[in-house]
């Protein structure tokens, strides 16, 4: 798996999942990840991976990746969203579920959550990756765009119909930590991805600086106020059991 913050993090709660399974592989259940950004690397470190996603293409993707990387026999894509997900996921079967870039699209959260939790065993985690509304009021400011950093501050749902905005809402880290714990959950963690990576010019990702840049990354991901400035948010929520 990669090295960022919220590799690293996944990377510990599939250890503890081994453990408490005497050593038989981790169940995930990855909802919307239908590309195989996530199941892929997590299917290459021994997990058997599910994904449910409405997009056949991403899908398709997602098969595609998986024989490239010699793990398709621990991949399972299913075709469907939140809403069907007890259809396709066994209450309390994973270990650990994923709902990243998930929760900005759904139109209902506190539901999209609730089957995020059915679907967890007790003691397994849920890891929610959400865009941060402010990083988006940071990154429009920057570009010379003031009014529009304000709408997104003001606008309850952090959100700016009128720059093409894709997303039905973004979230601050007291906001989401407070919609895990508000389904069941209690909140182990709340870290940003992408404190600097988007404010940096791109010859630091790829010269000298990019070890460094990476480290740092991962030394302030959970460290306020520059958590709270990263373009995501990452939380670990449990399932107490």
């Amino acid at each position: 798996m990669r090295s960022d913050a919220v590799h690293r993090v996944l990377e510990e709660e599939i250890t503890e999942a081994r453990a408490r399974r005497d050593g038989r592989p981790p169940r995930v259940l990855d909802v919307g990840g239908g590309s195989g950004v996530w199941a892929v690397p997590l299917a290459s470190a021994g997990c058997e991976v599910t994904v449910v996603d409405p997009s056949p293409n991403a899908l398709a993707t997602l098969q595609r990746r998986a024989a490239d990387a010699g793990v398709a026999q621990l991949i399972t894509a299913l075709q469907g969203d939140t809403e069907a997900l007890h259809a396709f996921a066994p209450p309390g079967g994973a270990d650990l579920v994923l709902g990243h870039g998930l929760l900005e699209y759904v139109d209902d959260v506190a539901a999209s959550l609730a089957s995020l939790v059915t679907a967890t065993a007790p003691g397994g985690a849920v890891s929610v990756l959400v865009s941060n509304r402010y990083a988006a009021v940071l990154a429009r400011a920057l570009a010379g765009r003031p009014a529009d950093a304000l709408h997104v501050f003001r606008d309850p749902d952090g959100r700016h119909d009128g720059d093409g905005d894709t997303v039905l809402r973004r979230f601050d880290g007291d906001e989401l930590a407070l919609r895990m714990r508000e389904a069941g959950l209690v909140v182990d963690l709340v870290q940003g991805q992408g404190v600097f990576s988007d404010l940096v010019p791109g010859s630091v990702h790829e010269g000298q600086g990019a070890d460094t840049l990476a480290e740092l990354e991962r030394a302030v991901a959970a460290t306020p106020p520059l958590r709270d400035i990263a373009t995501r948010l990452h939380a670990i929520g449990r399932l107490p059991g």
